[in-house]
């Protein structure tokens, strides 16, 4: 191994680093590029879909409306056998 690398010193093979500088530059840019277009394309369909989410909640909402407690003495109980057998 140690000769290997002394060789290589002496006698670098021609061409091997031609242009890597530039590759990696390129390379580079481009993968910002990539990751500034995905940062766009997340904060537009978080948009989206906030947007979608209020405009259907205020497009399709119903008032809210307190339950009526649940009672076992009470006259019209929703759940007793007599309510859940009657046909009205």
């Amino acid at each position: 191994m140690d000769n290997l690398l002394m060789q290589l010193k002496r006698n670098p093979p021609a061409g091997l680093l031609d242009g890597l500088d530039d590759r990696v530059l390129m390379t580079l840019g481009i993968r910002q590029r990539e990751a500034r277009e995905s940062r766009k394309f997340m904060a537009l369909a978080a948009c989206v879909s906030l947007g979608g989410g209020a405009f259907a909640g205020i497009a399709m909402g119903e008032p809210a409306v307190a339950a009526q407690p649940l009672s076992p003495f009470a006259p019209t109980a929703m759940l007793s056998p007599s309510s859940l057998l009657d046909a009205r």
